[in-house]
C-alpha cells in the first residue's frame, strides 16, 4: 500500500507524521501547518482512496501503519493523527516505542464504538456512494454555523470503496489492551462537543497511556483542530516543545531563513543535539527574554564576537544586527567603544569584517 504524502519544514529539523481523518485529506492539518513548520519538518499522508492516494478494497488500521512507516527513513520521528489517523498513529506507537519521540491523538479512541454501526456504514456507502452522508458527516464534525464547505469537498472526492474499506477498518479496531505498551509522551486532544468520539473516549486513552496529557477543546466538536484551529496549535507546539518552535522563530527572525535553512540541512546525527541545544537555550531562554531588546541584544553580542574574535560569527551578527534595526553608523560606534575595551587589533579585524558585510547588496 502506497500512501500519497507531502512533506513540508526545514531540512535537518526534527520529522513529525500526522494523519487525517476518515474522510479527508492531508490538508485537513493545514491550520497547523505554519506553527508547526517553524520547528519541525511535517509529512503528511492520505488514507488510501483520499486526496492523492490510489484507492484500496481492503484497509486495516495495522495496514495502514506499517503503510506510514514505509514513508519514514528516520530512525526516531514523532507522530500523530486526527480520529482514523489518531489510531493509526497510536498503533505504530504501540508497536515501535522505540522508534517514536512524542504522540498526538486529537479526536481518536482506542476503540470506535460497536463495529455493527461501521458495518452498516460500509455497506450503505457501497450501495449508495456518499453524497447522501455529506451533510450528517459534517453536521457531526462542526459545531453549529461553522463553515464546513471545504470539508465538505473532502468528504465527496473520496473514492467510496475506499471510505467502505476503512470503516470495516475502523470495525475491527481495538487497541485498548495496548495502550500501556505506549510509552512516548502523549498529549489526547478532545473536542468538548465531540459526538463522533466524546470526550469519555479521550479520558480511555489519557489513562491508559503512562503519563499522557489530555486538553479539552471548548466549542468545538470532531475536527477540533480546524474549528479552533489556534487553541489546538498552541496544545501541539506545546507539547512536540514550545522553546524549540520559539526559539526557532527567533533564530529565523534574527539571523534570516537563508542562514538557518543552511544550518539545519547541514544537522548529523552528531550536531542534531548541539542545534537543539542552541535553539532552545540561546534562541529561546536568552534572545527571548523581556529585559532587553533585539537592538541592545545585538550590541551585546557583537561586542562579545569582537573580545572573543570569533570573526565568522561575528560576520553573522552583524547582519543580524541590521537585521535588528542598528544603522551601519551604530554598529561603526558599537565597534569603536570596542576598540577601548577589547583593543585595537580586536577592533580593526572587527570594522575589516563589517566593512564586507555592510558592502554585501541588500537582500
Amino acid at each position: 500500500m502506497q500512501l500519497s504524502h507531502r512533506l513540508d519544514g526545514p531540512a535537518g529539523a526534527p520529522l513529525l507524521v500526522l494523519g487525517p481523518s476518515l474522510g479527508t485529506s492531508l490538508r485537513v492539518w493545514d491550520p497547523q501547518l505554519e506553527a508547526l513548520t517553524a520547528a519541525w519538518r511535517v509529512l503528511r499522508y492520505d488514507l488510501p482512496g483520499h486526496g492523492g492516494s490510489a484507492p484500496a478494497s481492503e484497509v486495516t488500521v495495522e495496514g495502514l501503519a506499517r503503510a506510514v512507516l514505509d514513508l519514514v527513513d528516520e530512525p526516531r520521528f514523532a507522530v500523530g493523527g486526527i480520529s482514523l489517523g489518531g489510531a493509526v498513529a497510536a498503533t505504530i506507537a504501540a508497536g515501535s516505542p522505540e522508534r517514536i519521540t512524542h504522540l498526538v491523538l486529537c479526536c481518536s479512541s482506542a476503540r470506535f464504538g460497536d463495529p455493527g454501526p461501521w458495518l452498516e456504514r460500509a455497506a450503505m456507502v457501497r450501495e449508495g456512494g456518499l453524497e447522501p452522508l455529506v451533510d450528517t458527516l459534517v453536521g457531526r464534525w462542526f459545531t453549529p454555523g461553522f463553515d464546513a464547505a471545504p470539508i465538505a469537498a473532502m468528504v465527496r472526492g473520496t473514492d467510496p470503496g475506499s471510505y467502505a474499506a476503512c470503516c470495516e477498518a475502523l470495525a475491527a479496531y481495538d487497541l485498548t489492551e495496548r495502550l500501556a505498551g505506549i510509552t512516548a509522551p502523549t498529549l489526547v486532544v478532545a473536542g468538548a462537543d465531540d459526538p463522533a468520539t466524546p470526550v469519555e473516549h479521550a479520558l480511555t486513552l489519557a489513562r491508559g497511556i503512562t503519563g499522557a496529557l489530555l486538553s479539552i477543546v471548548p466549542e468545538a466538536a470532531h475536527l477540533a483542530n480546524v474549528e479552533r484551529p489556534s487553541t489546538v496549535s498552541a496544545a501541539l507546539v506545546g507539547h512536540l516543545g514550545g522553546d524549540r518552535a520559539a526559539g526557532m522563530r527567533t533564530r529565523r527572525e534574527v539571523l534570516g531563513d537563508g542562514h538557518v535553512d543552511r544550518a539545519t540541512a547541514g544537522t548529523t546525527d552528531l550536531t542534531r543535539d548541539f542545534q537543539d541545544l542552541i535553539t532552545r537555550y540561546a534562541w529561546h531562554e536568552i534572545w527571548n527574554r523581556p529585559g532587553l531588546d533585539r537592538r541592545t541584544r545585538s550590541c551585546v553580542t557583537l561586542t562579545a564576537l569582537v573580545a572573543q574574535g570569533h570573526l565568522d560569527e561575528l560576520a553573522m551578527h552583524v547582519r543580524a544586527a541590521l537585521r535588528n534595526g542598528l544603522t551601519p553608523e551604530e554598529i561603526q560606534e558599537v565597534l569603536l567603544q570596542c576598540a577601548i575595551y577589547c583593543g585595537v587589533p580586536a577592533a580593526n579585524a572587527a570594522f575589516a569584517v563589517a566593512q564586507r558585510v555592510l558592502a554585501e547588496p541588500v537582500s
